[in-house]
């Protein structure tokens, strides 16, 4: 239970179908007061008493789990390294991946318990695949595509037939005080939301060139490759102006030569999409389906087909800002709400040429990956046991 709605109501409405719950909050700071607290927190010393009094609203064990250590190795020196490498990660799809599906119900089944409960906005099917939330505003299968079956097959989403709306008046109506509290934002780990500054402290100060991606001129410097985002257009601080008077965006990030490039907001565009480590849960490949390519980005038909331990999705119209280490999700559109097919994690994304390619994304970042979305952290909730 992470002390926000979301976990709350989630624990509630599995006592309330019989379940027997045991509320767990998770500790993830090695030091609570450096990361976010107040209405743009998430895991701190402020949730975990919320959460101890929704748990006692609803009149259910609580207890709080350290999972500092594992935190620490899997999700925050994991985002400084592939910051390092040139790649954009995702905290709360690595969070899900390796803490709350992972070590949270590692533990719990060894004590017994038989499922893990939260409060993603996702919904499992009879069918037991993993499906959009009805609130698409909130919905989050796409951190939740990371989940291989064994591990979907003990989770229990119970907020994914419901409205963000409709859980804070639940909320309200069952008395529990985090009925009103804001959700969280931003990178729980970074305290004070700087998150240029956070990479800064741990990969200090690397100067290089920013370069046109048309003609390999240079175009001026930067102290840090990792302070720029894919489609990024302001505070690129260039000392030479286009010749056409049109602006620059960022292009992509080569972490070999430390070179940011730049170019027309033309050349952002992708169709080409390649992938590893895929978890595939769909039919034969190649498939029509669609896919999303960044958490809360639109969605691109595509063919998608998977080969061992690739993807490649060849989009049907350009994409931008694709950005290697994030995750693209393929959805199969369903009456009943669409189907994650599977996920895998970009590994480069290029545009289609005569005769040929051009890459256009490998080794970038985009600037929906360095962010946490406001569904994207009020999540984690207790473990339940049929009853």
């Amino acid at each position: 239970m992470s002390g926000g709605v979301d976990s709350a109501v989630a624990a509630a409405r599995a006592h309330d179908a019989g379940h027997d719950v045991t509320g767990v909050h998770l500790a993830l700071s090695r030091n609570p007061q450096t990361y976010r607290s107040g209405a743009r927190g998430c895991c701190t010393l402020e949730d975990s008493r919320d959460a101890r009094r929704a748990a006692d609203v609803i009149g259910i064990p609580f207890y709080i789990w350290d999972m500092a250590e594992q935190f620490h190795a899997g999700v925050v020196d994991d985002f400084v390294a592939e910051y390092a490498a040139g790649r954009t990660p995702n905290p709360c799809l690595r969070c899900n991946e390796k803490i709350k599906f992972a070590a949270v119900l590692d533990r719990a089944v060894a004590l017994g318990f038989d499922a893990v409960v939260t409060g993603h906005h996702a919904r499992l099917g009879a069918d037991g695949l993993l499906r959009r939330s009805v609130d698409q505003a909130k919905d989050q299968s796409y951190v939740l595509a990371v989940l291989t079956r064994a591990q979907l097959d003990r989770a229990i989403f119970p907020l994914g037939d419901s409205t963000k709306t409709q859980v804070r008046a639940e909320a309200a109506a069952r008395g529990l005080a985090v009925a009103d509290k804001p959700d969280s934002h931003d990178i729980c780990f970074i305290a004070d939301g700087d998150t240029r500054g956070f990479l800064a402290s741990k990969l200090g100060q690397a100067p290089g060139d920013i370069v046109d991606g048309r003609t390999g001129a240079k175009l001026g410097t930067h102290s840090g490759a990792f302070a720029y985002t894919v489609g990024q257009r302001k505070g690129l601080g260039l000392q030479v102006p286009a010749p056409d008077g049109r602006p620059r965006y960022v292009l992509s990030i080569t972490p070999k030569t430390n070179t940011v490039t730049v170019g027309p907001r033309e050349d952002l565009e992708v169709d080409l999409v390649a992938a590893a480590r895929p978890i595939w849960h769909g039919d034969a490949t190649p498939v029509e389906c669609e896919v999303q390519l960044r958490a809360h980005g639109e969605v691109v038909p595509a063919e998608v087909t998977v080969d061992g331990d690739r993807l490649t999705a060849r989009l049907h119209a350009p994409a931008r800002g694709v950005a290697a280490g994030q995750a693209i999700v393929a959805y199969r559109p369903d009456p009943a709400g669409d189907i994650v097919l599977g996920s895998a994690t970009i590994e480069s994304g290029s545009r289609s040429v005569p005769g040929g390619s051009r890459s256009a994304a490998g080794g970038s970042r985009s600037a929906a990956g360095g962010s946490r979305s406001a569904a994207g952290v009020d999540v984690t909730a207790g473990s339940a046991r049929g009853a």
